[in-house]
């Protein structure tokens, strides 16, 4: 093997040069050096972003053309550090608290190991080194749902993740079998030359998709989300959210274009019913709702159907859609949940939609960005949920979905209802007893005012998403 190989995964070597040194420091550093633990973690992911940004990619293939990266895949990887920078940013109140304070260490080093997955996952051209990057993206957030071990209710929900995680796993490698056993290879380039569409190969792809569905949360495969959420740390609920989805996500696309093209009719059926069930159900249940972090679960699960009018067509707009609804969407929803966090961390206790009555009153301008955020989740113009919406409808509808079209367009309308539930209870609905002023922490304050201009400019800068669709000439 050629070792110099590994010179050309830039991201990969930065994100591990971080991991390393994040390890080190936590065994090494004493007294007052924990202060700064926090920092210089927001600083070498912030130039570990700035890396993968600056980084200019050409297309590469690597170890026998088993990853393979791209200006495209550069950008993805670009997108999820930079969400999870936000994350990490939204973090700091909670890892100084009594219960972690003692942990950052642990959660750093996980969630770069997940975040490390996804890379391998997102690159990976063989079924192998695509299988061990989704493992080593999920086993460690199982850690990160039960990482607050004195809750009860994080205890369950990582026992309910890991289970249900390595169940979708198992049928997912099923199915991945099968199409070894059809195929006789595992390479993506190769497979696809020897899918035929045999009874044997539709099963694989149902048990794929099947296992794919529970990384995504589509419906059925969702059961887990709700109670998973709820019982994480917010922090986690909203890792899962943005940047695990969007990472599952894109991964789904390119393996449905590269390796199941010959079977399109077959997978655009199969998403076809998922991305109608996805929608209609999670908003109705997110109607019924009270907890935010529960309502949020079902917003997620309602927005990866709409994620999902990008992949159906499996077109070169429908790749350019993908990605910039994932980029608007951490935005949206890393604002909602980094509100959420901070409510959480003043009131000591869950956040339901009626603790909201009467927010504008005492805290007006937290008010504001979580109705922005609200709002572009609904896809209001002229926040940038409006355009990334309009660009997966207007991928879907290019490739003929019309009707799919038309009830994603009828259940923005139910979508709108319940976010803007939120809204009535924090500017209209009487409170005698709202949550008093408080300040939210110098870290959260910052990653809300990116996310705020991330949501107000995004749509407005058009030169971004012409940016995406031109590199996306190389999927």
């Amino acid at each position: 093997m050629n070792y110099i190989q590994f010179l050309q995964m830039r991201p990969e070597i930065s994100l591990l040069a971080i991991f390393v040194a994040t390890f080190i420091y936590d065994l090494a550093a004493r007294g007052k050096w924990r202060h700064y633990f926090h920092p210089i973690v927001c600083l070498l992911i912030m130039i570990h972003t700035a890396v993968c940004l600056g980084e200019s990619y050409s297309e590469c293939e690597l170890f026998g053309s088993m990853y393979y990266t791209n200006p495209m895949i550069g950008i993805v990887k670009t997108i999820l550090s930079g969400g999870t920078l936000l994350l990490v940013m939204q973090a700091n109140k909670w890892l100084r608290s009594a219960n972690t304070t003692h942990k950052q260490g642990e959660f750093y080093t996980l969630l770069l190991s997940t975040l490390f997955g996804m890379y391998i996952m997102i690159s990976a051209r063989h079924f192998l080194l695509f299988f061990i990057g989704l493992e080593l993206a999920s086993l460690p957030l199982a850690c990160l749902v039960a990482f607050d071990k004195y809750r009860h209710h994080s205890a369950e929900a990582g026992v309910k993740y890991i289970l249900s995680s390595m169940f979708s796993s198992a049928v997912m490698i099923y199915g991945i079998s099968f199409l070894y056993g059809t195929t006789g290879t595992l390479y993506f380039a190769d497979m696809v030359a020897n899918i035929n569409g045999s009874p044997l190969q539709i099963f694989a792809l149902v048990l794929f998709f099947a296992g794919m569905g529970f990384k995504i949360s589509l419906v059925p495969f969702h059961l887990w989300t709700a109670d998973t959420y709820q019982g994480a740390p917010t922090v986690v609920s909203s890792y899962l959210s943005v940047i695990s989805k969007g990472a599952a996500a894109f991964t789904l696309m390119v393996i449905l274009m590269k390796v199941f093209a010959p079977m399109m009719k077959h997978w655009q059926i199969i998403t076809y019913i998922l991305t109608v069930a996805s929608i209609t159900v999670a908003n109705l249940f997110a109607i019924r709702q009270s907890d935010l972090k529960r309502f949020m679960a079902f917003s997620s699960i309602s927005q990866a159907g709409y994620i999902m009018l990008a992949v159906i067509g499996g077109t070169k707009d429908g790749m350019s859609a993908l990605v910039f609804y994932v980029l608007v969407y951490i935005f949206a929803n890393l604002a909602v949940f980094g509100v959420i966090e901070t409510l959480e961390h003043h009131t000591r206790s869950s956040v339901s939609r009626d603790d909201c009555n009467g927010l504008y009153k005492t805290n007006p301008r937290l008010t504001l960005l979580m109705t922005l955020a609200l709002f572009s989740l609904a896809g209001i113009p002229p926040f940038a949920g409006f355009f990334s919406k309009f660009f997966v409808f207007m991928s879907a509808f290019k490739a003929g979905f019309w009707v799919l079209v038309f009830i994603a367009l009828i259940n923005t309308v139910v979508s709108l209802y319940y976010y803007l539930l939120i809204v009535k209870a924090m500017y209209i609905t009487p409170n005698d007893e709202p949550i008093e002023h408080f300040n939210s922490s110098k870290y959260s304050r910052v990653s809300l005012v990116i996310c705020l201009a991330g949501i107000l400019l995004l749509g407005i800068c058009s030169f971004i998403f012409e940016e995406i669709d031109r590199l996306s000439f190389g999927m």
